[in-house]
């Protein structure tokens, strides 16, 4: 085999800056031929000859050429497939009768939801017609025993406009002619009022000072009947009245109780005030409880209200809010002290409980027949209590001679705290203490005695006609006509409190 040589001596005493040929390449139609002298021409020369070049079925070395020709005809796409219009209107019939199917399931659920509410709707409706009318009936049929209206079973609230329907025609307007002797000589004039109906038979409850005097009594009913009144009796010291028409089936008003009222419970008041303004109605609340008001020497518990209260208004009922009288209207504040301060909306109404017993006493003797202490007291002065260190209750002024205070051996300046049982702080718990009795009951009284207790036995009396009850010194019960606000203080701080 032939063998060769590389010279591989790259060494030279000159050095020569190596020179940097272009390189050409040759054009991809052109053979590319490689020089003679090129090391890699002929066998032998640089590398080894193919052991197939001499082969005979080698005409030559050809170097293969590749040429890039475009196609002329762009591809063709695959044909589609045509679907069966079978096909097509199956799937179509199959969504029609799914939507059918689904339509008429909501259809009928509709149906049965709407059916079952129209029924329970219907349900409803007649139930409440049903207790409407039972409601009405119990309004308009029924009635107690004593002819007193009744209310509706469930006796709840009205609203004001609700209330004076089922009530204006129990409310009358009263006129009293009144005659005069002075130095003048006689003379006359009207006192015009307020009242109620009791009974359907014809009896009315009024402030005795609306018939006080009176010669020719009138009594108007709201359907503008008018009718004769005459007086079946009377007690000034409570201010309380009974009179008696000659009429029947009368719309008698209810009546409630004063003991479960409070403070900031809605009341409404109808009546005639000026005596023009026949069936007025005038709203409000209960502004406080258990006051103490003097009238004519005398002190009465009222209850006050800031529902207008005008001259007129006198002997008329003040409901509450179930239709019920709870209160007699009688007295109102009103003015200007020289300080220039006024008073407003202070109006009073008798308590209906503490009079109620009194009206069938009136009714039945034309009296009251009560129990009778025989004393003057006023109210304990608390500083002064505080200060002395005695007890809250009812001082005795004054004892009458021979009655069942003066018997029982009750002494001036005693300090009543307790009759029977029930602890006095004031005059008005003893003038309610007192109503637990009738005449000839025996009961005790306990006193305050140079800051000792005393227990006595205590026999009542009957109550005179023509005198009070429990009556208080006049100089303490006299109210400013005017005065200053200092005089207007001491007088509501020693009957209000503080």
């Amino acid at each position: 085999m032939d063998t060769f040589e590389e010279n591989n001596d790259f060494s030279s005493s000159e050095t020569e800056e190596p020179r940097v040929e272009p390189r050409v390449e040759p054009s991809a139609s052109e053979p590319r031929d490689i020089p003679s002298e090129s090391p890699y021409s002929g066998a032998g020369v640089g590398r080894k000859e193919s052991p197939y070049a001499n082969s005979p079925y080698v005409t030559g070395h050809q170097e293969q050429q590749y040429h890039y020709e475009p196609q002329t005809q762009p591809p063709q796409k695959p044909p589609k497939v045509r679907k069966s219009h079978k096909s097509l209107w199956k799937t179509l019939t199959a969504l029609v009768l799914v939507a059918a199917m689904v339509a008429g399931g909501c259809l009928i659920t509709a149906a049965s939801v709407n059916s079952r509410w129209e029924k329970r709707a219907g349900e409803a409706v007649a139930e409440l017609n049903e207790k409407i009318a039972d409601l009405q009936d119990q309004i308009d049929g029924a009635a107690s025993e004593k002819g007193y209206a009744a209310l509706p079973a469930d006796g709840s609230a009205m609203t004001p406009s609700q209330l004076y329907s089922e009530n204006v025609d129990s409310v009358v307007a009263i006129t009293s002619f009144v005659q005069t002797t002075n130095f003048y000589g006689t003379s006359s004039g009207t006192s015009s009022g307020s009242g109620f109906i009791l009974t359907e038979d014809g009896y009315v409850v009024t402030n005795y000072h609306v018939v006080e005097g009176g010669t020719d009594i009138r009594v108007v009913l709201h359907n503008g009947d008018e009718y004769p009144a005459e007086i079946v009796g009377f007690d000034a010291t409570n201010d309380l009245a009974v009179l008696k028409v000659d009429a029947s089936g009368l719309s008698a008003a209810a009546i409630g109780s004063s003991s479960e009222l409070n403070i900031g419970d809605m009341v409404v008041a109808i009546g005639n005030p000026l005596g023009t303004l026949a069936s007025t109605q005038t709203v409000g609340y209960v502004s406080g409880i258990n006051r103490e008001v003097t009238t004519d020497n005398t002190i009465i518990s009222m209850i006050q209200t800031d529902a207008a209260i005008n001259p007129g208004n006198s002997g008329g009922p003040l409901f509450n809010t179930k239709g019920e009288v709870i209160g007699i209207t009688t007295a109102k504040y009103s003015g200007t002290t020289n300080s220039g301060a006024s008073i407003e909306g202070i109006g009073f109404a008798i308590p209906i409980d503490d009079v109620i017993g009194m009206v069938s006493d009136l009714i039945d003797y034309g009296y009251v027949t009560g129990a009778y202490l025989g004393v003057t007291v006023k109210n304990t002065d608390a500083e002064s209590a505080s200060m002395f260190g005695l007890p809250t209750g009812a001082y005795v002024v004054s004892v009458e001679k021979g009655g069942s205070a003066d018997r029982a051996g009750i002494h001036v300046k005693d300090i009543i705290i307790d009759l029977g049982g029930t602890k006095v702080s004031n005059i008005t718990d003893l003038t309610r203490a007192l109503r637990n009795y009738k005449a000839g009951d025996s009961t005790t009284i306990t006193v305050v005695r140079s800051g000792s207790q005393v227990t006595l036995d205590i026999t009542l009396d009957e109550k005179p006609h023509d005198n009070d009850t429990v009556t208080i010194p006049e100089n303490d019960s006299e109210m400013p006509s005017e005065g200053d606000y200092d005089e207007w203080y001491d007088y509501f701080r020693r009957y209000f409190g503080n």
